[in-house]
């Protein structure tokens, strides 16, 4: 399959405009080229299309026939989980209103796919919303993004231009922290204002804010939602692989000479996506350059590495079902250079997840700080003897044991540098570390100057 690419840089926007369905490409991205900013909703309407009266049925019927996926991390059926939210609100002798809610936190520091799109395109999301509730049942959205940031202001605008919407709108801002943007965590934070994940069951469709049936929908989902509404399902799977249709943002960084928010077809190789970014996929021998990109990151920090070249022709998707290294996840794409040290990378950002953690189960509290200081001593070359088997029993018994995916991701990620990096791990398990320990980060992280400042953690 080819690469179709619209490289959106994060510090700029848009172009034309035009309410045709965006065929075939770009979709979500359409116009956004020469945008000075988020357009009113005049002009977003102008762009991708009228306001619509569906009925419920209707909404329910052709996102399931879209294929649609969730694209904030499982890719689990949009269709599926809006019927079992409606299926919920509608159970006899407990009618209950049910309540949606759009996840725009981006807790995954490596991805700026849903900023982005709240930038440029907040009312996308925001019709998906309004079709999803119509979907559900719903009379009340809530808009969950990250406190104290332009896009919580931008959206307030654009939703007091809404005055049509059978909805109510609430903007709600929500602690920068990693775990708060968890399904569960976003429910218990609008309930009590504590954004700690909670053990389920009951998940959120069942019983969610204020004990209401609620769908917590990723931004970008809802966007994919809005124009599956507006232009069909067999539109939406013209493009793409029959398992995972459509489009996607992913967020492309690490070593690359353009990077920014791309909007790809699913099903695109690895390779292509980064090769659009300008990354130079190879072994460093071949091509003499410290910046050949030796592996990359695919999917976020609940993801995992992918060594190049050896798996550059890997399908990216949201199909759980797909290829180990192929899910996009949060969609994220970090290229890793020659010049650094995946498995310092990896404890680096392994002891932040530990740092991050709700601090209330002992696989975060314990577990995590343990196998991050493992990673730390074995990147550094001061492994001892019995550190390698120590640090693959810890990954094996965290999983599984928390209140929420938070450690079985770090783990996940953990052991995919494990297998990817074999080599390094031998070299440095016998004390020699490679000199890629000493320069500068690749992946990114938050500054903790939000700690400083008062965030709550």
């Amino acid at each position: 399959m080819t690469t179709t690419t619209t490289p959106v840089p994060q510090a700029t926007a848009g172009s034309a405009t035009t309410s045709e369905p965006p065929n075939p490409l770009p979709r979500l991205t359409a116009g956004w080229a020469d945008a000075a900013g988020a357009p009113s909703l005049a002009d977003h309407l102008d762009r991708y299309g009228g306001v619509l009266r569906p009925e419920p049925e209707h909404v329910l019927e052709v996102v399931r026939r879209s294929g649609l996926r969730g694209r904030g991390g499982a890719g689990f059926p949009t269709g599926r989980k809006l019927s079992a939210v409606a299926t919920e609100g509608r159970r006899p002798g407990r009618w209950r209103r049910p309540v949606v809610v759009v996840n725009g936190c981006e807790g995954e520091p490596a991805s700026g796919k849903d900023r982005t799109l709240l930038a440029y395109a907040p009312h996308l999301v925001l019709d998906g919303a309004a079709y999803a509730a119509t979907a559900v049942g719903a009379d009340e959205v809530y808009v969950c993004v990250h406190r104290h940031t332009p896009i919580e202001a931008g959206l307030r605008a654009a939703v007091a231009q809404r005055r049509d919407d059978r909805v109510r709108w609430h903007v709600v801002g929500i602690p920068a922290r990693y775990v708060a943007s968890e399904e569960s965590a976003l429910v218990h934070f609008l309930d009590t204002g504590d954004a700690r994940p909670t053990t389920t069951p009951p998940r959120p469709f069942e019983r969610g804010v204020g004990g209401r049936p609620t769908l917590v929908d990723n931004a970008e989902t809802l966007a994919h939602l809005a124009q599956v509404v507006r232009h069909g399902a067999e539109w939406f799977r013209s493009v793409g692989t029959p398992t995972d249709p459509g489009t996607t943002l992913v967020t492309v960084g690490g070593a690359v000479r353009r990077p920014g928010v791309y909007e790809i077809v699913l099903g695109t190789p690895l390779e292509s996506v980064l090769a659009t970014a300008g990354a130079a996929v190879g072994e460093a021998e071949e091509t003499g350059a410290g910046d050949a990109v030796v592996a990359a990151l695919v999917g976020g920090y609940f993801g995992g590495w992918v060594p190049l070249p050896r798996d550059a022709d890997l399908p990216l998707g949201h199909d759980p079902a797909g290829p180990d290294g192929t899910r996009l996840g949060a969609g994220v794409v970090v290229a890793l250079p020659a010049r650094s040290c995946g498995l310092a990378e990896t404890a680096r950002v392994v002891r932040y997840l530990a740092g991050e953690s709700a601090g209330q189960c002992g696989p975060c509290v314990f577990g995590l700080p343990a196998v991050a200081a493992d990673l730390e001593a074995l990147a550094a070359g001061r492994a001892d003897r019995d550190l390698l088997d120590r640090l693959h029993r810890r990954l094996d018994v965290i999983p599984g044991r928390g209140a929420c995916r938070h450690p079985d991701g770090a783990v996940g990620f953990a052991r995919s540098a494990l297998r990817t990096f074999a080599a390094d791990v031998r070299r440095h398990a016998a004390g020699h570390p490679c000199r890629g320990v000493e320069r500068p980060p690749v992946l990114p992280l938050p500054s903790a100057a939000r700690h400083l400042a008062g965030e709550p953690r």
